[in-house]
């Protein structure tokens, strides 16, 4: 049986079931337990009462043998030496049903089994003395010890209340759940339509302010998230196909070219043709696959980076740059990264700047005190500036520079290089870091801001 493919409705009703049913029977045997124990008290009373009136009788001489019944069973009176004197009909002849006297007590009761009322059977025996010819007799009242069940139809009552109850509330609260799950199963069948129709639709919110009311508001902003998602992919497949189709569509006329004329096309200069467009291939797809890294969110080993010794490495090694790099760099300022990333970041950075500068390309290095503001910068943060002298960027467009593919103007067209992928790389690395990436104003040129959060460990 898989209980696991049952409906949480099927579920809820069984288990609201089986704790109903388990307090019902508690409550049936504490109640059944309560009766037993009142009738017993009263049965007593009634043995005692018997036992009394026998007792005046006997000390006034006007008992009887065989004693009369009335409404207890069982009574005898025992005389000093244990010898029936009188019995009830059905103890005629029958040895005395209890060994026991009541003495200066005045009545004793005790719990008799497997006595003269035979093998098996269990009652109640109740003891008084009385004064007799100068010795003290003994008068015994017997009647069947009480069930636990009390009686038959008491207990037939009890049971089929009980289950009556069960059913019941079993019944009512599976009415009640399927109504409380009814907005849910709504909510299911419209999710289904959006899959299958339209994901800018929305699911019904319940002007209740519920479980269900939230659940549906969470569903909506999760579709709100998945929209954008999807047409982040979209966007993004149809710029990455327009950025791919261009450098093969040029070495595809290149060589329809070379072929169309054989004579007039040599390797190298067919080979010095195709470069330029299988240089720029190569860079979109490697900006792609860093993209995927980045969004994988795999985990890198970090260490204590010194800024300043990175950009310097890192302009060292650029050869040959077509623009002037001026450094400003303060020593010892520390950050916990990836080296590898930071350095791509870094060149990202300088290559946009060297794309767009007049002459000059400028980095710098410092130290900013803590913002209590941001906790991620709370102990202070490592800022790396690179400023470029070109035409700038408007301030309504520095946020758009930072999507995938996306070129402002002419100054900043495709003629300049690059994937168009280059600054939102340097931007998921930043925030990768905890930090950020930002551009800010400037006298002259576009001034890009890295913000890092300031290590504490030793300089390395």
């Amino acid at each position: 049986m898989e209980v696991h493919r049952w409906s949480i409705r099927t579920r809820l009703t069984i288990l609201g079931s089986a704790v109903v049913a388990g307090l019902c029977m508690l409550l049936a045997v504490i109640l059944l337990v309560g009766i037993r124990y009142l009738a017993t008290e009263q049965l007593i009373d009634q043995l005692v009462g018997a036992d009394d009136r026998v007792a005046a009788s006997v000390e006034q001489g006007e008992w009887h043998n065989p004693i009369p019944h009335s409404h207890i069973r069982d009574v005898q009176v025992v005389d000093q030496r244990g010898r029936v004197i009188a019995a009830t009909t059905d103890l005629q002849g029958k040895p005395p049903m209890g060994d026991f006297s009541a003495g200066r007590a005045g009545h004793v009761v005790e719990k008799v089994c497997d006595g003269i009322f035979g093998p098996a059977r269990c009652d109640l025996v109740a003891a008084v003395s009385v004064y007799r010819d100068g010795v003290h007799w003994t008068v015994y009242s017997a009647a069947p010890v009480i069930p636990l069940y009390v009686h038959p139809w008491l207990a037939a009552l009890v049971a089929g209340s009980a289950g009556a109850l069960v059913v019941a509330i079993s019944f009512g609260g599976y009415q009640i759940l399927g109504r409380t799950l009814l907005p849910v199963h709504s909510m299911q069948s419209e999710l289904d339509e959006i899959e299958a129709t339209d994901v800018s639709r929305r699911v019904t919110v319940s002007p209740s302010r519920d479980e269900i009311h939230d659940l549906a508001e969470s569903v909506n902003r999760t579709l709100e998230r998945l929209q954008a998602a999807m047409g982040q992919l979209r966007r993004f497949t149809s710029d990455a196909s327009h950025e791919l189709r261009t450098p093969v569509a040029a070495m595809r006329a290149q060589i329809e070219d070379a072929l169309l004329a054989p004579e007039e096309t040599t390797v190298p200069t067919l080979g010095g043709a195709l470069l330029p467009s299988l240089d720029r291939l190569q860079a979109i797809i490697t900006d792609l696959m860093m993209i995927a890294r980045l969004e994988g969110g795999a985990s890198v080993a970090r260490r204590p980076l010194d800024l300043a010794a990175l950009v310097t490495t890192e302009v060292e090694r650029r050869q040959h740059p077509s623009k002037e790099i001026k450094c400003d760099l303060s020593p010892g300022v520390l950050v916990m990264g990836q080296e590898s990333a930071l350095a791509r970041a870094l060149t990202n950075l300088v290559d946009n700047a060297e794309r767009h500068a007049s002459h000059t390309v400028t980095i710098t290095v410092r130290r900013e005190a803590g913002d209590a503001a941001d906790l991620r910068f709370l102990h202070g943060a490592a800022i790396l500036e690179v400023l470029d002298d070109g035409p700038g960027i408007r301030p309504d467009q520095r946020e758009t520079v930072f999507q995938r593919f996306t070129r402002l103007d002419t100054a900043r067209s495709r003629n300049a290089g690059g994937s168009g992928l280059g600054l939102s790389i340097a931007r998921q690395i930043a925030e990768g870091h905890q930090g950020s990436l930002t551009i800010e104003d400037s006298p002259h040129g576009a001034r890009f801001v890295l913000r890092l959060p300031l290590s504490t460990a030793q300089e390395p």
